[in-house]
């Protein structure tokens, strides 16, 4: 595995775990899509670790493999959950990668039980580019009122959803977030997960520190 870049350090500033937004970046494994959205994919894994967010994906080939290596490389945490029961399984009988990932939570629970696992787990959900397993997590997350980022001029779903939207006759502008710029995007997004957890009161807990953390 290639040796993990430190991300640049910012001075005096405690850890807040509260405050470590999860972010799903959503999109195809193969096809099209991923070799025209490989470098935007890598841009928004990094945008989320140089913003101070935690990446999770669904352990899988593709633009979240892509995402995943920005993310790592910038120093960032990415968590993978994957639809294998072991490691072993992971890559043998679904053939997916371990590369670029913190951590792998093998679910066992094939891919459609993974999507599930794998949004509510999130505060926020990006999709770039995408096919049918994109389209399944973007309504499971919207179903469950998740903040929702669409990465536009991606193609695939991304670039179909506010039509689809539009002729589902559905309505959840607040939490819709729409971007033609990976790092504006991020920026939004967590933006509005801050926005709305602070209206809910999350952050009136007692600041949470590592230990030794300055500040």
């Amino acid at each position: 595995m290639p040796k993990k870049k430190a991300a640049p350090k910012t001075a005096n500033i405690p850890y807040r775990l509260q405050h470590q937004y999860k972010i799903c970046v959503s999109g195809a494994a193969a096809g099209e899509t991923v070799e025209a959205d490989k470098d935007l994919s890598y841009e928004v894994g990094r945008q989320i670790a140089l913003q101070g967010a935690v990446l999770l994906t669904g352990a899988t080939t593709g633009i979240p493999f892509y995402a995943a290596k920005g993310n790592y490389e910038c120093g960032g945490i990415a968590i993978g959950l994957s639809p294998a029961s072991t490691i072993k399984e992971h890559v043998n009988a679904y053939k997916l990668p371990i590369a670029y990932h913190d951590v792998i939570i093998y679910t066992g629970f094939n891919y459609s039980g993974r999507n599930l696992l794998l949004t509510r787990s999130a505060d926020a959900v990006i999709t770039i580019g995408g096919r049918m397993g994109s389209l399944n997590e973007f309504t499971i997350a919207f179903e469950d009122q998740k903040i929702l980022g669409v990465l536009l001029g991606s193609g695939g779903i991304a670039d179909e959803i506010p039509h689809l939207l539009h002729t589902a006759k559905k309505e959840l502008s607040s939490k819709m977030i729409y971007s033609t710029e990976p790092k504006v995007l991020v920026q939004k997004v967590i933006a509005a997960i801050h926005e709305e957890y602070s209206k809910a009161g999350y952050f009136d807990l007692k600041e949470i520190r590592r230990p030794g953390a300055n500040g």
